[in-house]
């Protein structure tokens, strides 16, 4: 890791139970002091309450105290069937030429284990497989040593892993007995995601895995700067893959040049989000009602990082003051989803004219105006089906600029 990380930012990028990071950190601290094994070897079996077993027998972690609710760094409906879902399932990858994959957040390693393994189980020729791992975290990286490897792929993911650890001096034995393939090549980065990806080399990847625990926790990875360097490393018909369906997420991939479609749905009630710079790989349009709030109203407005080193905290405080002031002058208020009421016959009174006292200050008259019905019209050509010339990104383009035409004429 670069000597000038912060300590403190990668302790407040960590999202795992505060105790078992510090048993971790003791144990692999024992361990370079006595070259004793059973360090490692113990931390599994007499820490099992940090460690939750999902439903398809794989470990995940619990995470720490984050608004006084504490969750799991996988869904427990699987851990390891997660990776294959929402990771691998939708790249269509053509493995009779050589894959790159870029893994961020790659946690306990299991996103990189089942490329691997649909890697080894699907490649023709001498195709070979690279990925490069990011993850911030040694005790993270450190715990996907300890949990029993869910496919024997993750066997030779431990061993990157402990290599990486090995040469950072965080680790001081060989333990793992595996044997990477001679046509894999995986490679770890322990530092900032945004350090590392402005390093990388343009038109490398075909793959982009975004993993990170939350929007919340880490927007820095999530931001329009940071996708810009998205689009700069991905190939033309590469995708990012990432299980989050929030908006101001998808909107950050339309601003930094990417299409973008329904990912998966996997343990959670909506789909994650595929992002491409072509429309060729995606199939499903995000729902209806997602195009028209992310268009016209302050949900949209993405996280911002412009130098890639700005905190957490600034990040978000930043946001909500853009959104403060983009509400009523460039876009709709999002209060009571208004914008999805466009075109729509109101029966709640109420609620009808909270959203068009909303919609009166964008110089909209009414949810049945000809103002509400020229901004969605766009909409009227929705499909399900991810089509070149109509598409989620090109409806969303075409009901922004419509709203800025008629936010043009405002008095």
């Amino acid at each position: 890791m670069d000597e000038n990380t912060d300590s403190n930012y990668v302790r407040d990028s960590t999202v795992i139970d505060d105790t078992i990071y510090g048993l971790i950190n003791e144990a692999f601290e024992m361990e370079r002091k006595t070259n004793n094994p059973e360090y490692r070897n113990s931390i599994f079996k007499e820490n099992m309450e940090y460690f939750v077993k999902t439903d398809d027998g794989s470990y995940s972690i619990k995470s720490r105290e984050i608004n006084h609710k504490v969750e799991t760094l996988h869904t427990s409906t699987g851990a390891i069937s997660e990776s294959f879902e929402k990771f691998i399932k939708p790249l269509k990858l053509n493995y009779e030429e050589d894959i790159a994959i870029l893994d961020i957040c790659a946690g306990l390693g299991y996103n990189t284990s089942a490329a691997v393994d649909d890697f080894l189980k699907n490649s023709r020729g001498n195709a070979s497989l690279q990925v490069d791992m990011l993850e911030i975290s040694k005790p993270t990286l450190a715990a996907g040593l300890l949990v029993p490897s869910p496919i024997e792929a993750h066997d030779i993911t431990k061993v990157a892993i402990e290599e990486e650890l090995l040469k950072e001096g965080y680790a001081s034995l060989r333990m793992e007995n595996s044997k990477i393939p001679d046509n894999v090549d995986i490679n770890l980065y322990i530092d900032d995601a945004r350090r590392v990806i402005q390093n990388l080399e343009d038109d490398k990847y075909d793959a982009i895995f975004l993993d990170p625990f939350s929007q919340n926790m880490a927007p820095e990875l999530v931001s329009l700067d940071f996708f810009n360097e998205f689009r700069r490393v991905i190939k033309e018909n590469g995708i990012v893959a990432t299980y989050t369906s929030s908006a101001p997420v998808r909107m950050a991939f339309i601003e930094a040049d990417f299409y973008v479609s329904q990912g998966p749905i996997f343990g959670r009630f909506q789909g994650g989000t595929l992002a491409s710079p072509t429309t060729i790989n995606l199939t499903k349009s995000l729902p209806r009602n997602d195009e028209i709030r992310m268009a016209l109203s302050d949900v949209g407005v993405p996280f911002r990082d412009p130098d890639l080193n700005l905190s957490s905290k600034e990040i978000l405080d930043n946001r909500t003051e853009e959104r403060h002031r983009a509400r009523h002058n460039t876009k709709i208020s999002s209060a009571v989803k208004t914008p999805i009421f466009l075109g729509q016959e109101m029966d709640d009174e109420p609620l009808k004219r909270r959203v068009e006292r909303n919609l009166a200050r964008m110089n909209i008259p009414g949810v049945l105006s000809d103002e509400a019905f020229y901004l969605i019209e766009p909409e009227e050509d929705w499909c399900e089906d991810y089509r070149e010339d109509n598409n989620s990104r090109t409806r969303i383009l075409e009901m922004m600029s419509r709203l800025d035409e008629i936010a043009g004429k405002k008095a």
